[in-house]
């Protein structure tokens, strides 16, 4: 590609606010989004996102106003009235919190139907547009638009770093974060804010059906990788800032692409490339720790079995047919004593007998040990 084009492309106004946009809602979203993935809120995203619909509606029918921030305020209310709601459902009733979720979920997003639909029957010619809101237009973004999105991070940021600590204790032990007389209530309720204030900066770039794979698409896919909650929050934010800045770049080059869906397309396949690859989680490494193990263990039953032979013969070293290996081991063995061949344990003497070399004999009368020495400890617990 050319060198100017580039210089070009990137020169774009609307390109630079764009992928600027998009990259804040990535960084931010996928910080916030370890914290619900870990507190197994994952729908919560999804129940706020929704919620925030009628509070578009009613700023609209109130105000008259299409001003962005008049908007975004009305959904910020109304998604902090869904978390408030959902928390009261799930502490003074039996109602349990996934359940509580989809009542939200449902009930808001279908008042904000409804609304969105008396919103459109208006003869006002400044209704339309309200239901980018379901999808998201990042093309709509101005630099001011960015400039909020900015800021409402940064205080977000500040929060979080201010009250790092006591995140982490309710996230991994609410209960032991009460004993040392915390105020769970009060942080469930900040950290439900500030997961609020991130969807609604995230509405104008991907919508309402598609920001709760903002917050856990990143999330999900860090937590394949690492154990630690601060290297899971860089790297989902990272996760979200490199899928922000190329969906955008890529909706830009490509007509009539939208940004928000390529934008998750590309974090989609963050989650499909760690649920496959991610060391100690990753799908494959899984299968090849089965298939090691599976080795493993046929070569400790072949020499178990040849050390139960060569207590039987007067001869330790005497060789016996692999087809009376074959017959109390497990399956085919032809591999398996190659393998333990050039481990030195086994010998071939004539075709398809083999016999316990001096180290294989040691190797299976240790293994022999440890094996009743455990039995031993089970046995006795």
């Amino acid at each position: 590609m050319d060198i100017g084009y580039l210089i070009e492309f990137f020169s774009n106004y609307t390109v630079r606010v764009v992928m600027c946009g998009a990259m804040i809602l990535g960084i931010t979203a996928g910080t916030l989004g370890s914290f619900a993935l870990l507190r197994k809120q994952s729908l919560l995203g999804d129940a706020i996102s929704h919620a925030s619909l009628p509070g578009v509606c009613l700023a609209f029918l109130l105000t008259q106003s299409k001003s962005p921030l008049v908007l975004l305020l009305g959904a910020g209310i109304s998604g902090w009235i869904g978390t408030l709601v959902i928390s009261l459902v799930t502490e003074n009733s039996r109602i349990k919190k996934d359940t509580a979720l989809g009542i939200v979920l449902s009930v808001f997003f279908g008042f904000g139907l409804v609304l969105l639909t008396i919103v459109q029957k208006l003869p006002t010619a400044t209704k339309a547009g309200l239901d980018k809101f379901l999808f998201g237009n990042a093309a709509t973004l101005l630099r001011e638009d960015v400039w909020t999105m900015g800021i409402l991070s940064g205080i977000i940021f500040i929060l979080l770093l201010a009250y790092w600590k006591e995140f982490k204790l309710i996230v991994f032990d609410k209960d032991y974060a009460k004993s040392m007389g915390l105020n769970v209530v009060f942080l469930d309720l900040l950290l439900n804010t500030l997961i609020v204030i991130a969807i609604v900066i995230g509405l104008q770039t991907v919508g309402v059906i598609l920001m709760s794979a903002m917050l856990v698409a990143p999330a999900a896919a860090a937590r394949q990788w690492t154990d630690r909650l601060g290297i899971m929050v860089v790297l989902s934010s990272l996760f979200g800032a490199i899928s922000g800045v190329a969906g955008s770049i890529t909706s830009s080059l490509m007509l009539k692409l939208p940004t928000g869906p390529t934008i998750v397309v590309y974090l989609s396949m963050f989650v499909i490339i760690s649920l496959l690859f991610a060391p100690h989680r990753g799908m494959l490494w899984d299968v090849l720790r089965s298939y090691r193990h599976k080795k493993q263990l046929q070569r400790t039953t072949v020499l178990k079995n040849l050390l139960l032979f060569s207590e039987i013969s007067t001869d330790p070293y005497h060789a016996h047919d692999v087809a009376a290996l074959t017959a109390i081991g497990r399956g085919p063995l032809q591999k398996t004593m190659i393998g333990l061949s050039k481990k030195g344990y086994v010998r071939q003497s004539v075709p398809n007998k083999w016999a316990l070399t001096e180290k294989g004999l040691n190797a299976a009368q240790k293994l022999t040990k440890e094996i009743e020495e455990q039995v031993n400890v089970i046995t006795s617990d």
